[in-house]
């Protein structure tokens, strides 16, 4: 039993080390790439501004401020809802109807036969009905 206790303090302990030194490299990450970016906007300033628009040259916190300046006004910071956004994201609105449709294609099989024994008739159908709700020229009739 003390050998069993021993195993699950030391693999909860290297669990928890792990998730540690694996937040710790993530933010190190997030800082060098944040850093990078500062960076790479103040050399695209400093190399295209002065020469097109005849902007002075900044320095890499100026940079960084132009940046959040920009993602202030406007990119806001994030999704600033109760998340409920997200959850429903990329999903449709669908009837009841569309729903069944949708998922019985069991009857789609006959539909091959079915326009070829029927279609054209019940096509021509269709067409006179449609005609015969119209006047002579084509124009709607008035219902009453």
């Amino acid at each position: 039993m003390k050998n069993y206790m021993e195993h699950q303090v030391k693999s909860t302990t290297e669990k928890i080390l792990k998730k540690i030194v694996k937040v710790f490299f993530v933010g190190i990450l997030i800082i060098a790439f944040l850093l990078a970016f500062g960076y790479g906007f103040m050399w695209l300033w400093n190399w295209l501004m002065p020469d097109i628009f005849g902007l002075t040259v900044i320095s890499y916190w100026q940079a960084v401020g132009i940046l959040v300046l920009a993602k202030i006004l406007f990119g806001g910071f994030g999704n600033s809802g109760s998340g409920k956004k997200g959850k429903n994201k990329g999903k449709r609105c669908k009837s009841p109807d569309k729903l069944k449709f949708g998922r019985d294609f069991s009857k789609w099989k006959h539909y091959e036969s079915f326009w070829e024994e029927e279609g054209e008739k019940a096509y021509n159908d269709y067409v006179s009905r449609k005609m015969g709700q119209t006047g002579d020229q084509g124009q709607p009739r008035q219902q009453c």
